[in-house]
């Protein structure tokens, strides 16, 4: 405040007079107008005014003066407006601020105060009464319960609205956690077998080994058990624990045997399930041609060579029948990751050992099952959170 000038600052005195000297103007330029108009008639006045023509370039820069002197008026009454609200804003925070700290340092004086003398603000010296330092304590902590009940009531407005985000979020995660982890997974070792024993594989020699049948990827340091003479209701079963052989009518041969012997597993599957294969086949597609692939069979190592990959319908499985005069590997699997979306099909030719071309598979039809029945499709992944609910609801 200016004592001088009646209470009011400088720049709040220059403001009003800025505003008086736009009115004068709006004032002058009327005016102007006016006199204009009268000089006009006074020079006429043997015609009658309604005869008299109308001087437009007079009267429209007249009014150009007029309009312009208004608009100059509200222009510096607005400027000054939001100016003023801008500072009582301000003022009205710092204020706010100043009482806080006010009260939160007269705590520190009850407390001198209760002890019976202390220093006041000043450096003078206090003696109060033990009830004024409690009447202070009362109600700086009125004030803080009053704050934080008030920063509660505003957070238990968003605990609907977080609450449901919540359970959104770990729905979504569940239906799509996979399509996460997949190609994570698919650069990810998913074999438990040393890399080193599984690069020391000769693929000339064909090697005795262990009756436990198991299906060997060096490039994927992949060492997991097969799966062999299981039903084809039963492959997804199967396939909790390995990889399974998948027999079908004109694929349906074993290790050394002429024709297509197929091995499906799964490359995705959700992070919560228990199945330790889930993602055994997620890096099948890194498999390039001339790759190696192992089977170990009824004490026999197996060697084959990848030839070429391709990605198919899941019920296009005429293409697991091709004919073949020489023992081939197919291993299957989903595609894209995380998805069970088409089949992915990697196709190797055995080249280890020799083989005997009359040594072709034999079609038992107790345990393949024709390619001409109505709905046969290659397995696919794990059910995904809301189909395992639709496969529970409707008993499937």
């Amino acid at each position: 405040m200016d004592s001088k000038n009646g209470g009011q600052f400088s720049s709040d005195l220059q403001r009003q007079a800025a505003a008086q000297i736009a009115r004068r103007k709006v004032l002058a330029a009327y005016a102007d107008a006016a006199k204009k108009a009268e000089t006009s008639n006074a020079t006429s006045s043997n015609t009658h005014l309604k005869d008299q023509p109308f001087n437009t370039k007079l009267d429209s820069e007249s009014w150009k003066k007029y309009h312009s002197a208004w608009q100059n008026y509200y222009q510096k009454y607005y400027s000054d407006y939001y100016s003023n609200a801008a500072k009582q804003y301000i003022a009205k925070e710092r204020l706010k601020d100043a009482r806080e700290k006010a009260e939160d340092e007269d705590i520190i004086f009850a407390l001198a105060k209760a002890g019976g003398r202390g220093r006041g603000k000043e450096g003078l010296s206090l003696n109060a009464s033990e009830q004024d330092s409690e009447d202070i304590l009362r109600r700086t902590i009125r004030r803080r319960a009053t704050d934080s009940a008030k920063k509660s009531r505003r957070m238990r407005r968003f605990i609907p609205i977080l609450a449901g985000l919540a359970v959104a979020g770990l729905i979504l995660f569940m239906q799509y956690n996979r399509l996460i982890f997949a190609p994570i997974m698919a650069y990810v070792s998913p074999g438990n077998a040393p890399v080193s024993d599984i690069e020391a594989l000769d693929p000339v020699i064909t090697q005795t080994v262990s009756a436990d049948p198991r299906l060997i990827i060096p490039k994927l340091n992949i060492d997991v058990p097969i799966r062999f003479e299981v039903p084809l209701k039963d492959v997804m079963t199967a396939m909790n624990n390995g990889v399974a052989h998948y027999r079908i009518s004109g694929a349906s041969a074993y290790p050394g045997e002429v024709g297509n012997f197929v091995i499906t597993g799964h490359s995705a599957g959700d992070i919560y399930s228990s199945n330790p294969y889930k993602y055994i086949f997620s890096g099948l597609e890194r498999l390039d041609t001339g790759d190696l692939i192992y089977v170990n069979y009824e004490s026999k190592r197996y060697t084959y060579s990848v030839t070429k990959k391709e990605v198919v319908e899941p019920t296009n499985v005429a293409a697991l029948t091709a004919p073949t005069d020489r023992p081939i590997l197919t291993l299957v699997t989903c595609t894209p990751l995380g998805t069970s979306r088409y089949r992915l099909l990697v196709t190797a030719e055995q080249i280890s050992p020799a083989y005997d071309e009359s040594a072709e598979a034999e079609q038992e039809a107790d345990e393949a099952t024709p390619v001409t029945d109505d709905g046969l499709a290659m397995p696919s992944n794990e059910p995904s959170f809301f189909e395992g609910i639709w496969n529970w609801l409707t008993g499937q």
